[in-house]
């Protein structure tokens, strides 16, 4: 088994130096992770906001932290403002596309020099979102996307990444924001990112209604598309729809009988 990294130890003394047997919420500083570093006699990370950062998007907690977990729950850390963090514990249960969802084709408008091109599975999954208009056929309104890969900071939260924002009109007029999450086939979707989003955009467009939605590549090209809302602080599933993104010429007519059948929602 590999030794602990120097940034699972330093975030696991924080938390057991403030776990206490039956906490649902562990709140910490920065400085608390600088002095874990410290009493560790370890050399000090040149960003110790990255320690925090590496476990709320990319690694799994360390061993010590899971074992403190009660069946069904997860440690998350959450920002919590400037240089202030707290680990709260979540449903453990995974947001993963449903393998039994009916797959609709969808005739594949991505500009061939926009996939040549593209330099990540992120940045690939977002362009053919986005040119196949799949937002817009997803919630049932027409969107525009506003910004890529934007970053800025939010109340209470601290500074924030969100992949795309479009926003949105509906038949009614009523004015919509849609924060996008992508994620490649071996990722998982995020609570946190998810939290992150709903949050930026009650401070940031007050006046829109937010639906925040996140895409994830699937096998043979298939992409799903997931809605959530907040409910009791926890994130939850809306909807979600699995597109298949395929040359014009494989749609057949009766694919489309098929579709004509579906309820609309």
């Amino acid at each position: 088994m590999a030794s602990p990294s120097r940034y699972e130890r330093i975030l696991t003394k924080v938390f057991l130096d403030n776990f206490v047997e039956g906490d649902e919420q562990v709140d910490f500083v920065r400085q608390d992770l600088i002095d874990a570093a410290d009493q560790l006699e370890m050399r000090r990370p040149s960003n110790f906001s990255d320690v925090t950062y590496s476990f709320r998007y990319r690694r799994v907690n360390p061993p010590e932290i899971a074992e403190t977990e009660p069946e069904g729950k997860k440690w998350i850390i959450r920002g919590r403002g400037r240089g202030t963090y707290q680990f709260a514990l979540v449903s453990a249960s995974p947001i993963t596309p449903n393998p039994n969802l009916a797959i609709t084709k969808i005739p594949d408008a991505t500009p061939g020099i926009v996939m040549w091109h593209a330099v990540s599975d992120e940045q690939a999954l977002l362009a053919r979102v986005r040119y196949n208009r799949l937002v817009d056929m997803f919630l049932g309104i027409t969107c525009y996307s506003l910004q890529n890969h934007l970053r800025t900071s939010v109340t209470n939260i601290g500074q924030v990444e969100t992949d795309e924002v479009y926003v949105g009109i509906d038949k009614r007029g009523a004015h919509y924001v849609i924060p996008v999450q992508a994620k490649s086939e071996r990722d998982e979707v995020g609570r946190v990112q998810l939290e992150q989003d709903a949050a930026l955009c009650a401070e940031k467009w007050r006046s829109l209604i937010c639906r925040p939605v996140a895409a994830q590549t699937m096998a043979n090209d298939v992409i799903a598309l997931f809605e959530f809302e907040l409910q009791d602080d926890e994130v939850k599933i809306v909807s979600e729809k699995h597109y298949q993104l395929v040359d014009p010429d494989s749609m057949t007519d009766e694919d489309l009988r098929q579709y004509g059948q579906r309820p609309i929602d």
